[in-house]
């Protein structure tokens, strides 16, 4: 949406891929998870548009799991072209070996990684913050606080990668990622001009060349730590220490939203503060910020951070309140609220309270309301089956994954007792079979199974033991907004086949309610079988039906 202005609205993961858009980006790689999703949707959108020349954007492409995505990232560097990849804060924990290895790389063309993470755990297994990778790998991470920087900060990674010869973090957060915020665009440039790497030495970690390679990323350090001491983003204002102040983030926005409160408070006097968006941190600015500070207030958005790093730059008696002392809360997203205790100023009057013809609200909690599967979902059916088939066995263990189906924990099911990591399902039910469970049953969803269960799978082949792997074929990635699988469930059997599963211990059943006693007993034979079986329940997600009968009907105007 845009207006005369030339200002649009965008929610901040459109803002990076308008971003990437408009550097010149060639390809683009992600696997879905929110709340990064949406930046990869926006592209692979322009990528389907079509002209009389073909498609209307550079390559944009769904992968099998994050790992894949980066190498691919990786590859389109290598031939001397841009290149963005985007995943959730845990993805990176998959992409980790290509990212850490990544910074030793002679990047060519620029290569983006966007990472969203999740304070709060909306939608993830964890709190992780993406900027301790961004130092462990020793890369550069720029962190937008809002839609326009997440744009400008977008293309300048590029332009930073391609400087220094280094893969670029970008960090975003749920808040950010969600919000529309208006983004003024600039003039786009056209992609890359094709140029292989010319160095293959600079591309290849054989001990030897990787260990030049890591003395000359110990020396970009210094380099990089002076681009990030004289970015523009990283600014100081105000001079009273009585209170110094760090943000980052959306810390910045919830302090800048208390300062006149703040100021008043504190008779006119702003605190010194220094904001902090391009990492590494910027030393020299951090210790003169502090000299002779009172007390040092660490805003940030995810984890302590730059509180941690303080300890190790600043002297051991300089008082540093943040996350990790308690002053700010340990867990969830900041908000105004919350930095305005950790400000020291009163709660906000409540306007509607105030009024007195609306009732105080008497502090009453409303009642929680879990998420549940849809109704008629076929995982529904899929685990009144499983119950069913498991019910009167002696030692079960039921191990599952991340999905929709990781609803299957809660009642009404409450027919899975582990929910670990992509993938874990299998490797899971493996080892209580090898540590003595006599029934272990493992499930896992379609595109989770493509993502990383397959190497589970594999363990599992070598080692025969009796345990049973549910593969929920629902035709989708449901979770994060109905994305195709990368592979048709129509080619699972083949797949799996391949892997060396017994033809006779593969079973395909259809999960409709019609069929719960006979499944059931199908299911329960191969549960009782003293190897391996995998048994696949098929059935579409009603939504993603939803949503492909919409696209297919015409349009009436």
């Amino acid at each position: 949406m845009s207006n005369d202005t030339g200002k649009t609205l965008l929610l901040g993961d459109e803002a990076v891929a308008l971003g990437a858009l408009h550097a010149g980006v060639s390809a683009s790689y992600g696997y879905p998870g929110t709340p990064s999703t949406e930046i990869l949707e926006y592209l692979i959108g322009e990528y389907r548009k079509k002209g009389p020349d073909g498609p209307g954007g550079p390559v944009a492409r769904w992968c099998s799991n994050e790992k894949t995505a980066l190498e691919g990232g990786l590859g389109v560097s290598f031939a001397g072209r841009r290149s963005l990849v985007t995943m959730k804060h845990v993805g990176l924990n998959v992409a980790s070996d290509p990212f850490m290895n990544g910074a030793l790389l002679s990047i060519k063309g620029g290569l983006v990684i966007a990472v969203a993470d999740d304070p709060g755990m909306h939608s993830s297994q964890n709190e992780q913050d993406t900027r301790f990778y961004a130092s462990f790998a020793q890369t550069p991470c720029l962190e937008p606080r809002n839609q326009q920087e997440a744009y400008d900060m977008t293309r300048e990674a590029f332009e930073v990668s391609e400087r220094f010869h280094i893969p670029v973090l970008l960090r975003l957060t749920t808040r950010l990622s969600h919000a529309r915020g208006a983004v003024i665009p600039a003039p786009g440039r056209s992609q890359n001009l094709l140029s292989k790497a010319e160095d293959k030495t600079q591309w290849m970690l054989l001990p030897a060349y990787a260990r030049r390679n890591y003395l000359s990323l110990l020396e970009k350090q210094q380099a990089l730590e002076a681009w990030s001491t004289a970015h523009h983003t990283n600014k100081r204002e105000g001079e009273d220490k009585g209170l110094a102040v760090i943000t980052s983030g959306l810390g910045g926005n919830y302090y800048e939203e208390n300062l006149e409160d703040l100021a008043e408070a504190r008779g006119g006097r702003f605190p010194a503060r220094f904001h902090i968006a391009a990492y590494p941190l910027p030393v020299g600015p951090i210790r003169k910020l502090c000299e002779g500070a009172e007390r040092i207030l660490v805003l940030e958005e995810g984890q302590p951070f730059i509180e941690e790093k303080l300890r190790g730059i600043l002297p051991l008696s300089a008082a540093i309140l943040g996350r990790r002392d308690g002053t700010v809360r340990r867990t969830g997203e900041l908000d105004g609220d919350i930095v305005r205790e950790a400000l020291g100023l009163p709660p906000r009057p409540n306007i509607l309270t105030s009024r007195k013809e609306v009732p105080p609200f008497d502090g009453t909690r409303l009642p929680g309301r879990p998420p549940q599967l849809c109704a008629g979902c076929p995982h529904g059916d899929s685990y009144e089956t499983i119950k069913k088939a498991v019910a009167g066995l002696p030692s079960v263990a039921i191990t599952a994954d991340i999905g929709c189906y990781s609803l299957g924990a809660t009642p009404p099911y409450s027919a899975i007792e582990s929910i670990v990591c992509m993938g874990a399902s299998i490797g899971m039910a493996k080892g209580a079979a090898e540590a003595g469970i006599t029934h272990a049953l493992a499930v896992i969803g379609d595109s989770t199974f493509l993502h990383s269960g397959i190497t589970g799978l594999i363990d599992a082949v070598v080692a025969d033991l009796p345990m049973t792997v549910i593969i929920l074929d629902n035709s989708t990635v449901a979770m994060t907004g109905c994305q195709e699988p990368m592979l048709p469930g129509s080619r699972l059997p083949a797949l799996i086949r391949g892997l060396g599963v017994r033809e006779e211990h593969l079973l395909e059943l259809e999960a409709k309610k019609q069929f719960l006693e006979e499944n059931a007993a199908r299911l329960k034979v191969e549960i009782e079988y003293r190897g391996l079986s995998v048994v696949i329940f098929k059935r579409e997600c009603l939504e993603s039906l939803r949503q492909r009968t919409a696209r297919a009907r015409p349009r009436s105007f």
